[in-house]
């Protein structure tokens, strides 16, 4: 665990977000580094950088958790062994998708926990200290949720660890601890955060609220998780939160910073140098040699299967908005059915156009580097979480399916699909109904792998009649990641492995 034991020494610098100023990368915090609440909030804002790196956002959480899903399979049959295993159900422990990401979520968390140490010894007015060291809390809570939700049982550092005899002795939280102290962070968070950032990089009042809303969901804690949103909901104005109109809009790095549907957003900045601060999703998600948007065609790795295309009804504005189905190639137009397959690297499938269609101003090829907000959270979600609760404390209201309506009218753009929710469906067709309108609003989104496990949906979705049938998955493992080999040596108190690894 030797990379544990360095979380509370460095303090780093990354270009994730453009208007947030951070420390110096590798520069370790010197004696008497923490004079006021604004050296707090520097460490945070190296700590959210490190969040938009390729080891962690810009590609080995991002792409994993999107290949997971059912909805993205492998383009590109000659990519890394790592991704494919990724996607095929036959990762194992030395997996370099989860050996480079665990170290990097750590990395985080040391910085959230240098931080809320740090401003509890400030002597500063709570009203001055309190507000930075929420933001703290939350980007610690927000690290472990996607921790245990990847990995289940795993160390839960809540201090800095700044000795490699101690690091070695760390031993695991079970995961239902883990998620009472997400709580916990995210409570308090809430309870000191204010209405309105004055950037959406960073979390408001909303955000915590909104984080704890999923929380619960996924712990099955419905009531709670109603609660959360609706306080969200009745509260959207003094939030300043709202449907962006356009769907579109959420995508287009151009306009992405002045909408009001994110409560918060990673950013990205058009610049990195080397794998600092870069995003690789577009390159990721793109159309081998496309000549389409001037990035250099894309690579072709995670590509939805044909049967999302298939079961897409195309009056739905959002599928136009998600999808490429035309690239060109050599100056003509070809439709998804006439992509040249370049030795087996690309397939004949509608490509992802979240990423590739508005990236902004990239730094390298293949759109590498873009300008891109990805909102972790989007007010739809929360309207979609507040329905999907409601129906499990009080299946048939009304209240329920006017939240999914309202996101439903906006995917609608003008034209008549898809209608409105029927009244007078049951308790578990609602819950159907409520996973599908996540699967399509938030496709590609990162969260559809999440769902797949809080629900239990494997044998289903990965059957022989889903999306992407994977023969390989099975449900006594597959719904955790392995730990990552290289920790396990380091510390044997992490040992046992998860099942099936």
């Amino acid at each position: 665990m030797k990379n544990l034991a360095y979380l509370s020494l460095l303090l780093l610098f990354f270009t994730g977000c453009s208007d947030l100023e951070e420390v110096p990368e590798g520069q370790l915090a010197p004696d008497g580094f923490f004079q006021s609440p604004q050296d707090v909030q520097t460490v945070i804002n190296g700590a959210i950088g490190s969040m938009a790196t390729e080891a962690y956002w810009g590609r080995k959480l991002s792409l994993p958790i999107m290949l997971r899903s059912d909805m993205v399979s492998i383009g590109d049959q000659g990519t890394p062994g790592r991704r494919q295993d990724v996607n095929n159900f036959t990762m194992a422990d030395d997996n370099g998708m989860v050996t480079a990401l665990w170290p990097r979520a750590y990395l985080v968390i040391g910085a959230t926990n240098e931080a809320i140490l740090a401003a509890e010894g400030l002597d500063f007015p709570a009203e001055q200290v309190n507000p930075i060291k929420a933001q703290a809390h939350f980007f610690r809570a927000y690290t472990y949720y996607h921790l245990v939700r990847l990995f289940g049982d795993i160390p839960y550092l809540d201090r800095p660890v700044d000795n490699i005899a101690e690091a070695r002795t760390i031993s695991k939280t079970s995961a239902v601890d883990v998620y009472q102290n997400i709580i916990s962070d995210l409570l308090e968070a809430k309870s000191n955060l204010p209405d309105v950032q004055p950037t959406r990089a960073l979390p408001s009042k909303a955000t915590a609220a909104a984080f704890l809303a999923s929380v619960y969901l996924t712990i099955g804690d419905f009531s709670n998780a109603y609660a959360e949103a609706k306080f969200v909901i009745d509260n959207e104005g003094t939030f300043e939160l709202e449907l962006t109109p356009d769907f579109q809009d959420l995508f287009n790095a151009d306009v992405q910073g002045s909408l009001k549907e994110p409560l918060l957003n990673l950013d990205f900045n058009g610049f990195s140098d080397g794998n600092t601060g870069r995003d690789y999703t577009p390159a990721l998600t793109g159309i081998r040699a496309n000549e389409k948007g001037n990035i250099g065609g894309g690579w072709s790795v995670a590509v939805p299967t044909i049967e999302v295309y298939n079961t897409w009804d195309g009056r739905d504005y959002r599928k136009a908005v998600s999808l490429d189905t035309t690239g060109i190639f050599d100056g003509i137009v070809e439709p998804f059915s006439k992509f040249p397959d370049f030795d087996s690297r690309n397939i004949q499938s509608a490509y992802i156009a979240k990423y590739t269609r508005f990236p902004g101003q990239t730094s390298a090829g293949n759109g590498r580097g873009s300008s891109l907000n990805y909102a972790l959270m989007r007010y739809a979600e929360v309207l979609l979480i507040a329905a999907e609760a409601l129906n499990e404390t009080s299946p048939g209201s009304a209240e329920a399916a006017g939240y999914v309506n309202r996101v439903r009218a906006r995917a609608r753009n003008g034209g008549a699909f898809p209608e409105d929710v029927v009244a007078g469906l049951s308790q578990d067709e609602f819950r159907d109904l409520i996973i599908e309108e996540r699967k399509w609003e938030l496709a590609f989104e990162f969260k559809r792998w999440y769902d797949i496990k809080r629900r239990q949906l494997g044998n289903e979705v990965f059957g022989p009649t889903g999306l992407e049938p994977q023969p390989n998955f099975d449900p006594a493992r597959d719904y955790l990641f392995p730990l990552p080999n290289d920790e396990l040596e380091r510390n044997p108190n992490l040992l046992p492995n998860n099942s099936g690894y």
